[in-house]
């Protein structure tokens, strides 16, 4: 191998490795549910390049609403997917959309955006 080889070998790994910490290991926001006075569990989510917060935590059969602000116009965001709720929804630019469920059992449940690049958890307790 000449040097240019090497280079691109090395180059490609350490891009390789960044992928690997920044979906696995790199720190997430963490966003606790406040309840109203109906007993309705709610998280704002700012949808940006990712979802912030990206881990969300709230208690078994309470129900919950979740507020997601789409603040970009990029085609990867505009769906959101809740699987285990079987939940599918437009996230429209520059809105709020409230997603409302009521969460029965206790566990970590995914949600993606419709293309499954941008990730975030439900944390029921």
């Amino acid at each position: 191998m000449d040097t240019s080889q090497v280079l691109v070998t090395l180059i490609g790994l350490g891009l390789m490795g960044f992928v690997g910490w920044f979906f696995f290991l790199a720190p997430h926001q963490v966003g606790a549910a406040t309840t109203t006075t109906a007993g309705v569990q709610q998280v704002d989510i700012r949808v940006k390049g990712g979802y912030s917060p990206d881990v969300i935590e709230v208690k078994r059969g309470q129900p919950v609403q979740l507020n997601f602000y789409r603040d970009e116009e990029s085609s990867c965001s505009e769906e959101l997917l809740i699987p285990d709720f079987s939940i599918r929804r437009e996230l429209p630019a520059f809105q709020t959309t409230a997603v409302e469920f009521l969460p029965q059992q206790a566990g970590r449940f995914e949600f993606t955006c419709g293309m499954h690049m941008l990730r975030g958890s439900l944390v029921v307790v």
